[in-house]
């Protein structure tokens, strides 16, 4: 493998029923910044039926040019298809990075892709930077240049390890949604589009998909609230967090949790912020009964305005707390609550 060859970051432009996921933008701004450092360009990837339309989208966040496989037998996700047009683009254009949100297509579709294309991927990552690698010198050891960071949570989030690929290409990444930032949008930009289909020969890898159930809800998605009420192990039992839901609710804010809680069987996975669960930075981050362990500070620490209550005095989540009230949760929060309703209600 000639590693010269390899130019470029590319961004797996993640689209369902042709809209455009979050995370694709995420990722493109990450690749903006990657690819200053190594005085590239970005590249989206777009796999769909019927989505060439959606390229100018792609370059307002960021992409340089878009490359579009617009195929039927991509029109609803299957790892078979999805799988060989991918590859078949990294094959033809050789990309020197290729970021792929850490999102349940994604989890499916990086480590397949990674495998036919005879490199390495480094799952879950959290921050990505351009560096040397060893990141140190190491006697009689080569150190190489101009290396894709990689750096994720390992040992069930109990220590963070900096991951490198310096012998093969791509370098590839699964990045976990809501930790990268996007650029501001730039009305009119637009990409360079170019239409590249490797053909496809369905045979018995391609599934089919008899129907599509859709789950409904009325709860709102975490990462998108602006207001968080967020209760760990100390708010005691399941029923507690009653009073964390009125709070909630009288602020406009939804109600989140810590691994404790959601190992206690408290409250369910979807609500969980940490590195284990789902990374917020929502406007205000109410942090109450929640010790402050270094998993759950990397999934908030971004919030703009974090207010920490508990009733010990030293827990970590005070060192990163803007505004921290030491006592009962019990007691502090129910009168929280009242005040501000009184307050609302006199405006």
């Amino acid at each position: 493998m000639s590693l010269e060859e390899y130019k470029g970051v590319y961004v797996f432009a993640q689209q369902v029923d042709n809209e455009i996921s979050s995370i694709a933008f995420e990722l493109l701004g990450k690749a903006k910044d990657l690819a200053k450092d190594l005085n590239t360009d970005v590249t989206a990837v777009l796999l769909g039926s019927g989505v060439k339309d959606l390229a100018d989208k792609l370059a307002e966040y960021g992409a340089d040019k878009v490359i579009v496989v617009d195929d039927p037998e991509l029109k609803v996700y299957r790892t078979e298809p999805y799988a060989h047009a991918l590859s078949s683009v990294i094959n033809k254009y050789k990309p020197e990075i290729v970021l792929v949100g850490a999102t349940a297509i994604g989890r499916d579709l990086g480590p397949r892709v990674s495998a036919r294309v005879a490199t390495g991927l480094t799952a879950d990552c959290t921050v990505l930077e351009i560096g040397d690698f060893p990141l140190q010198p190491v006697p009689g050891q080569e150190q190489k240049h101009n290396q894709l960071l990689m750096t994720r949570p390992a040992f069930g989030g109990n220590t963070i390890a900096t991951i490198a690929c310096p012998d093969n290409r791509p370098q590839m990444a699964t990045v976990r949604a809501g930790v990268m930032q996007k650029i501001e949008p730039i009305k009119g930009a637009k990409a360079v589009v170019e239409e590249y289909n490797p053909g496809f020969t369905p045979d018995h890898k391609y599934v089919e998909i008899l129907d599509v159930v859709k789950a409904v809800t009325d709860t709102v998605d975490i990462m998108d609230a602006k207001i968080l009420v967020s209760g760990g192990r100390g708010v005691g039992s399941p029923e507690n967090f009653k009073i964390l839901e009125d709070l909630a609710e009288v602020i406009g804010g939804t109600v989140s949790c810590s691994r404790a809680v959601v190992d206690a069987g408290w409250k369910p996975k979807d609500l969980q912020v940490g590195q284990t669960g789902k990374t917020v930075r929502p406007n205000v981050y109410f942090a109450i009964g929640i010790s402050g362990a270094i998993q759950h500070v990397a999934g908030m620490e971004e919030a703009d305005i974090i207010i920490a209550i508990n009733k010990d005095a030293d827990a970590p989540i005070f060192d990163v707390a803007d505004y921290g009230i030491v006592g009962d949760l019990n007691k502090i929060v129910p009168k929280l609550t009242e005040s501000l309703k009184a307050e609302l209600a006199a405006k």
